[in-house]
């Protein structure tokens, strides 16, 4: 009985009220960075509407770790990646501005690509193997002021909620600008919406932020020992079930 009436809610209540936000962030984003300041538009509105994603799922949220970051520094930050609601909680409660590095397909999501765009996030277009060096360039141009990047280094969600194996590419950013890497844990998430889910099973997601991943003031950083490194964080985190 229980899971009929939560089918319910989820169905003819939560997914309603989700999809008029979704249309809502995006029509604000789009508008709001049109006029000017893309970092604020591109950011807080949809912030809000991660928190009330979450809200209205029924899903519970906890983190740790927030002292290690300072928000007027850039990082690049990396994370496993569980399912859809690492989005959500990701960009509702980091508290640190961020441009998320995406695959480029996202751009033909009705509304939300177009507010990608608009906000400023950078896509890559992994079939094209110029795409990291696009994608470098790009976060060039938005790494200044305390802005930051976040990137899934395992490249998609997990079919399987486990830790799979880090691309390289994804720190390439990190190596080529000298900027600090911070590692990120999440779990939590494959339970609420793994990939292959239909339905919302609502439960607490958790958020880890570990201590960021300095380069070398000599030589910068290792690009091997740095994807290690962040690898060992992240799995270090990771609930054992």
């Amino acid at each position: 009985m229980k899971k009929i009436l939560l089918s319910i809610y989820e169905i003819f209540i939560a997914l309603p009220i989700l999809v008029v936000l979704t249309l809502l962030t995006s029509i604000i984003t789009i508008i709001g960075s049109a006029i000017g300041k893309s970092d604020f538009w591109g950011y807080y509105p949809a912030r809000i509407w991660s928190r009330l994603f979450c809200f209205f799922s029924l899903v519970k949220v906890e983190v740790s770790g927030r002292e290690n970051i300072d928000k007027n520094k850039s990082y690049v930050f990396v994370s496993n990646h569980q399912g859809a609601y690492d989005i959500f909680l990701v960009y509702g409660y980091l508290n640190h501005n961020f441009k998320w590095v995406m695959k480029q397909s996202l751009r033909n999501i009705p509304f939300v690509g177009k507010a990608c765009q608009s906000a400023g996030h950078i896509f890559i277009d992994r079939g094209n193997p110029k795409a990291i060096q696009h994608t470098i360039e790009a976060a060039k141009k938005k790494l200044q002021g305390g802005m930051s990047v976040v990137i899934f280094p395992e490249g998609t969600r997990s079919e399987d909620g486990k830790l799979h194996k880090f691309k390289r590419g994804a720190y390439q950013i990190a190596v080529d600008l000298n900027i600090p890497v911070v590692p990120m844990t999440i779990n939590g998430s494959y339970k609420i919406l793994s990939k292959n889910s239909k339905l919302i099973n609502p439960g607490k997601l958790t958020l880890k932020i570990h201590p960021p991943i300095y380069p070398d003031k000599e030589s910068g950083h290792d690009m091997e020992a740095l994807v290690k490194e962040s690898y060992e964080q992240i799995a270090s985190g990771l609930d054992e079930k």
